[in-house]
């Protein structure tokens, strides 16, 4: 990896969190990159990466800066939790009663409370993974007593747009569904966090409510194959 590389890795760093409202979590989405990218990352100030699969991150985690916060933020497979949770600090794609289930499960037998968003599929799209918008409260009354799991917000993809602003309507309506869980005041459930927008729609997600925002392209340049 080439020091320039590296050294614009650190440059955009420091000008998204800049660019970012104090309260916004900049989650770096580290898919297929490289150790020494990660590392520049973090050496410029990132305090969470994103990784989309458990094997991967798992391959990663002997390279990386133990201070810094590993969040799951793709679909999670229920053979995969076991793992999982030895590896993440925060998991932001619980979608089923059954997947919430197994985590909870699991990080009972090492005493382990994991902090966990809902993934809302805001598009509808049904080639994506999460739960649909109405179905949200739903899902949450039925695992909000799980003792090993702690319900903390809701994460979307929303669907992927050439223009970005044409994101903006899923995710006013997913924060509208934040407020309103919020707002109901379940017991064990504390919405904290909103984890919306990716390199292309951030900044219309943060406008929209996002405090925690995943970023890979905009950060580390083009992806590796």
């Amino acid at each position: 990896m080439e020091n320039d590389n590296l050294t614009l890795i650190k440059q955009n760093v420091t000008a998204i969190q800049q660019s970012l409202p104090s309260d916004v979590l900049l989650v770096a989405a580290a898919k297929t990159r490289l150790p020494e990218e990660v590392q520049a990352a973090i050496n410029a100030g990132i305090k969470v990466i994103g990784y989309n699969y458990v094997q991967e991150a798992e391959q990663m985690h002997p390279f990386i800066d133990e201070a810094v916060k590993w969040h799951m933020i793709g679909h999670l497979q229920k053979n995969k939790v076991k793992k999982a949770i030895g590896l993440f600090d925060m998991i932001e794609t619980i979608d089923s009663v059954e997947l919430a289930l197994e985590v909870n499960k699991k990080c009972a037998s090492t005493g382990k409370v994991m902090p966990v968003l809902i993934e809302v599929n805001s598009g509808k799209e049904s080639n994506k993974t999460g739960v649909l918008p109405e179905d949200v409260s739903q899902l949450i009354m039925k695992i909000h007593d799980l003792p090993h799991l702690r319900i903390q917000g809701l994460m979307t993809m929303g669907p992927r747009f050439g223009n970005p602003e044409d994101a903006r309507p899923y995710f006013r309506a997913t924060k509208s569904v934040f407020d309103r869980i919020k707002n109901a005041g379940i017991p064990h459930v504390e919405m904290r966090f909103l984890s919306m927008g990716m390199s292309n729609s951030y900044k219309i997600a943060v406008e929209e409510g996002a405090n925690i925002v995943r970023i890979g392209t905009v950060l580390f340049g083009t992806r590796c194959l």
